[in-house]
């Protein structure tokens, strides 16, 4: 009897320890359809870099990945959903850096923290194309300025919601070239392509997936690029420096994040899928068609640059004195 109690005993207790173990480790995640919840509307950046991946990845991960686009609040509606999420790997953002990286800096009592989040993966990055619409009388950025200097305060420029990063180099490119274009801001990328496209403003800064289009029927005229390379989906466009504006970058990013504390085996399990579609000769077609490079960086890598992001243009929005107006 005495043999058996010790047999029985550790027993007794690896099966209270398996009781008592989370329950993603008892199962094979994902065991349910993922919700990805994108805090845009339809059709501009964010949206079309969701979509890029979420029916490979419900693909490599044997479950429906449902996009749920929660637009509004200058992004602070769907952030602040799965913010508050459980961290279980089922409610995901894919998340826009002007909403991540500006928005900490620009509201005092912002619904939800960088720290509320753990980086997945890198969706795409985008380098910015400055847009005009056609019946502005400029076929280049140095024309386009002195038209401007020509109108100051008469002219207007479009962003997807004060702070975002199409906000942020509007501030920026009126530093830069010594003019005076007003702000116009949206609820996305969508309608502020629209009302381009249709007159109602005369400028946009913007990344390529929302306006590539547009570009390509001549409904937009991309005046330059604010990178330090041209893109092979538009070797036409020249960069800045090449148009006359040297120094003027502006990058956006869309990147895939969980709620803080979401198991490490979750996080590393979306991250190798996401990698792993970001390495498909159709994602890589389809990025380079929208304008978008994309980077092969782990968890960590990814992580860490949304940090250093959240400090950088936190600094750039304080030494400019940028608010929301």
């Amino acid at each position: 009897m005495k043999r058996r109690s010790l047999v029985a005993a550790p027993l007794l207790a690896l099966a209270a320890t398996t009781l008592a173990m989370p329950a993603w480790s008892q199962t094979t995640y994902p065991d349910k359809p993922i919700t990805m919840v994108v805090p845009a509307p339809p059709g501009g950046g964010t949206d079309l870099v969701a979509r890029l991946y979420a029916d490979l990845l419900g693909q490599e991960l044997g479950q429906q990945v449902i996009v749920d686009n929660r637009g509004g609040g200058n992004g602070n509606i769907g952030a602040a959903v799965v913010s508050r999420a459980k961290p279980d790997g089922y409610t995901l953002l894919m998340q826009y850096s002007g909403f991540h990286a500006a928005n900490p800096a620009l509201i005092s009592n912002l619904n939800w923290d960088p720290k509320d989040f753990v980086g997945i993966a890198m969706g795409a990055i985008g380098p910015h194309v400055i847009v005009v619409p056609k019946k502005v009388p400029a076929s280049d950025l140095k024309s386009f300025i002195a038209y401007a200097k020509a109108n100051p305060g008469k002219l207007n420029y479009a962003s997807v919601g004060p702070g975002s990063v199409p906000h942020l180099g509007g501030v920026m490119l009126n530093k830069a070239a010594g003019i005076d274009l007003m702000h116009v801001p949206y609820k996305g990328s969508g309608p502020a392509t629209q009302d381009t496209v249709a007159g109602q403003v005369e400028l946009f800064i913007v990344t390529p997936p929302s306006v590539s289009g547009h570009i390509r029927n001549g409904n937009l005229k991309a005046l330059a690029l604010a990178s330090t390379e041209r893109l092979p989906a538009f070797p036409d466009i020249p960069t800045t420096a090449e148009a006359g504006l040297p120094g003027f970058i502006l990058d956006g990013w869309f990147a895939l994040f969980a709620p803080a504390g979401t198991p490490q085996p979750i996080v590393d399990k979306l991250n190798a899928a996401m990698r792993k579609i970001a390495k498909m000769d159709v994602t890589r077609e389809r990025a380079n068609q929208l304008g978008m490079v994309l980077k092969d960086w782990d968890a960590a890598q990814m992580d860490k640059f949304a940090k250093d992001e959240v400090a950088a243009w936190g600094k750039v929005i304080r030494d400019n004195k940028i608010t929301m107006d």
